[in-house]
């Protein structure tokens, strides 16, 4: 899954604007223990049930599952769900911290890639759907879909 030259995208939260309507992203860093980074090359990441909260003036990134590295054996292994620290700058730490304490935003995590051989996590500003915002979203889909599919029928 090649984006662009030098990001290989190694896991997506698809559910993320299903669930969510996305305002602003944000690029970040990690901090990552000596088997993650290995887990992460072989694609054992999901982000489904993650989300970032603010804790000392920092973002930390938590219930992102990152599996084990098998060959480095139970030894060397690290949690799977162990709060992670995020890279940000201080300016986007303070603003992120002041919308979600301020405005009921939360952040989710977008996708996590590689990018130059260094792990990246895309995260969001967001705020929830409603229940009828979901159906709105999933009939809008829907019909594109068939409109799709009639043009593509109308051509032949």
């Amino acid at each position: 899954m090649m984006a662009r030259e030098g990001i290989k995208v190694v896991s997506r939260n698809r559910k993320a604007r299903h669930d969510y309507h996305i305002e602003d992203r944000y690029e970040a860093g990690l901090v990552l223990k000596g088997t993650e980074i290995k887990a992460i090359r072989e694609g054992r990441v999901n982000l489904r049930d993650g989300y970032v909260r603010p804790r000392d003036r920092e973002l930390w990134l938590l219930d992102v599952h990152i599996g084990s590295y098998q060959p480095a054996g139970r030894y060397f292994d690290h949690d799977p769900l162990r709060p992670r620290k995020l890279l940000l700058h201080r300016y986007e730490i303070d603003r992120l911290t002041t919308e979600i304490e301020r405005s009921g935003y939360t952040i989710i995590p977008l996708q996590l890639y590689l990018k130059d051989g260094l792990a990246k996590v895309e995260i969001a500003l967001a705020k929830g759907k409603a229940k009828h915002d979901k159906r709105r979203t999933i009939a809008e889909r829907d019909a594109k879909r068939e409109i799709e599919r009639a043009m593509r029928d109308r051509r032949r």
